[in-house]
């Protein structure tokens, strides 16, 4: 099986800010810095990271060659990803002391895809192979319902939630990876709790995982409903942190192992990715997870009992 994951490729602007602008506020960054990003580029490297073989469609504009660089490094096949004229697209975000953060999107490169080049692209892939899918690009209708005619499985992250996206025939998707507001958005549900199995009902070919941020993660599909919790740690941007947790749930899915598996491994990557800086840059390694996994679930060391003997 291949993955193509078909999507964004961004230059992320971080500003620190004490607290996020308000309406009519001017506000003094303390610091700028440029990360590579995208939802796109992020769950592409987070899925090779993770030990899957992925491949990225997408378009960059004339500034975006070191997007290519991270991504071929992780281990992304960018042979798909074609250069255009004019911006890459990217992403201006606010990241307060408490690592929480607001982005603001321009397109670029990424709105210029047209149903001629996704058609060369899925070209390149056959019945049973894998399509991982946001809605950061133009045309996420025609790129869906196109790789269900060739035979596709599509796992889609609804984000952002829009006009764009309630144009796309959502009953395709063989998974649905997505956030407690997208969750509301999709079902009609305003009562949180209610959400998976509102989201099944509504969608019932589609595996369910719905991250509720400092409440873990839920996965629903038929009778089966799990909560994997999160791995406590100190936040320091929590940007990239969802679509972490959505390249190593879809590796761990396709290396054959239980959703119960896939969640934990993600729930992992994510509680590392948010202790870095930047949302690519912070993503971890398969060995690192692992390795964070294992130190997690080890028994305490003994400590010095001072009780009578």
């Amino acid at each position: 099986m291949k993955i193509l994951n078909f999507g964004s490729l961004n230059c992320d602007y971080v500003y620190s800010v004490p607290h996020m602008v308000q309406e009519g506020e001017t506000l003094s960054s303390r610091k700028l810095e440029v990360f590579p990003g995208g939802k796109g580029l992020n769950q592409s490297i987070a899925l090779a990271r993770a030990g899957a073989p992925v491949f990225h469609g997408g378009l960059i504009g004339e500034d975006g060659d070191f997007l290519l660089d991270i991504a071929a490094e992780s281990g992304v096949d960018c042979s798909l990803v074609e250069r255009v004229p004019g911006r890459t697209g990217h992403a201006i975000i606010q990241l307060t002391p408490s690592g929480q953060n607001c982005i603001l999107l321009h397109g670029g490169a990424n709105r210029q895809i047209t149903e001629d080049f996704i058609v060369r692209v899925l070209e390149r892939f056959e019945p049973g192979d894998l399509l991982l899918m946001q809605n950061e690009i133009s045309l996420p209708d025609r790129l869906m319902e196109l790789a269900a005619r060739r035979g596709l499985s599509i796992a889609l992250n609804p984000s952002p939630c829009d006009e764009a996206l309630l144009r796309c025939d959502l009953q395709l998707a063989d998974y649905l990876i997505l956030n407690e507001l997208e969750g509301m958005a999709l079902s009609g549900e305003k009562d949180l709790s209610r959400v998976p199995d509102a989201l099944q009902e509504k969608f019932p070919k589609a595996r369910i995982v719905l991250t509720l941020g400092k409440d873990g993660a839920v996965f629903r599909y038929g009778k089966e409903k799990l909560l994997q919790p999160v791995f406590p740690v100190q936040a320091v941007d929590t940007t990239g942190a969802g679509d972490t947790f959505t390249g190593y749930f879809l590796a761990a899915v396709l290396e054959g192992l239980p959703a119960s598996r896939a969640l934990q491994l993600a729930a992992a990557a994510a509680a590392l990715a948010v202790s870095g800086m930047g949302a690519a840059s912070s993503i971890p390694t398969r060995q690192q997870t692992e390795a964070f996994l294992a130190f997690r679930q080890k028994p305490e060391s003994c400590k010095n009992d001072s009780r009578p003997k």
